[in-house]
C-alpha cells in the first residue's frame, strides 16, 4: 500500500516530460529516463540491423596474409581473372586480387558488418573500382562469370558446394580451397603453406569430366574450421 509520503512524491514528480516543470529535480529525472530508453532503442536497431538475415554456417576465420597470397598464386591469378571469394569475411583475398593481379573480384559475405569493412577497405586500397562486395548467402551467387573462385568453409558446406561448382563454372575456371576437399573430386594440385593446406582443382571440359571423378576414392577428412 502507498504511503502518505508516496503519493506526495507521484504528485510531485508527474508521469510526462511535457508536464514536468523545465529545470526542476522531476523534469532531469524524467529527460535521463527517456535518453536512457533511445539509447537502448538505438543500440537494439544497430544491432539488429548487423545480424545476419540467416543462421551463419561459418565463423569469421581471417586467413593470413601468406597464406591469401598463395591462394592466388596456386590459381594463377591473371589481370583478366574475375575472382570470386565465397565468405570472403574481411574482403582480404578479393582485395589482394586485384592488388597484386591486377584481376577483378567479387566476395559473398551474410555478416553486414564484414561487408561494411570490406567495402571500406576496398576504398582504402584503391581497387573499389575493380572489386564489389554483396550480402548475400553464397549459395545465391551466380558463378558463371567467375574464373577463379577461392573457399575458407568448412568440410560439408565445401562438399556441398561441389555440384554447384561443377555445374556454373566454364571450363578451364580454377577452385582452390584452402584446409577443405571437394565431394569425390581428387585435386589437380596441393600445397603447404604457413601449415596450411592448400587445394586446386580445374574445371574440365564437360567431354572429359567423367574422367576427373574420382568416386568413393577415400580422401583423408581435414580437422573442421574453428567455430
Amino acid at each position: 500500500m502507498a504511503t502518505t509520503a508516496d503519493r506526495r512524491r507521484r504528485r510531485a514528480c508527474p508521469m510526462s516530460v511535457a508536464t514536468a516543470r523545465p529545470g526542476g529535480g522531476c523534469y532531469a529525472q524524467r529527460m535521463a529516463r527517456t535518453a536512457s530508453l533511445l539509447v537502448a532503442v538505438a543500440v537494439a536497431t544497430t544491432a539488429a540491423a548487423q545480424s545476419p538475415s540467416r543462421p551463419l554456417d561459418i565463423y569469421y576465420t581471417p586467413t593470413h596474409q601468406v597464406v591469401a597470397e598463395a591462394m592466388l598464386d596456386l590459381a594463377g591469378t591473371r589481370a583478366d581473372d574475375v575472382v570470386y571469394d565465397l565468405g570472403s569475411g574481411d574482403g582480404r583475398l578479393v582485395i589482394l586480387a586485384a592488388q597484386l593481379h591486377g584481376a577483378r573480384g567479387v566476395g559473398f559475405e551474410l555478416q553486414p558488418s564484414l561487408v561494411t569493412r570490406s567495402r571500406q577497405s576496398a576504398v582504402d586500397a584503391g581497387v573499389s573500382d575493380r572489386v564489389r562486395f554483396v550480402e548475400d548467402d553464397l549459395r545465391a551467387a551466380d558463378l558463371t562469370s567467375a574464373t577463379v573462385v577461392l573457399l575458407y568453409l568448412s568440410t560439408s558446406l565445401t562438399r556441398e558446394l561441389t555440384p554447384k561448382l561443377f555445374r556454373e563454372l566454364r571450363p578451364g575456371a580454377r577452385i582452390v580451397s584452402h584446409q577443405f576437399l571437394l565431394a569425390d573430386r581428387a585435386p589437380d594440385r596441393s600445397v603447404e603453406v604457413d601449415g596450411a593446406k592448400l587445394y586446386l582443382w580445374t574445371v574440365p571440359d564437360p567431354a572429359h569430366d567423367f574422367a576427373s571423378l574420382r568416386f568413393g576414392e577415400p580422401f583423408a577428412t581435414p580437422p573442421e574450421r574453428s567455430r
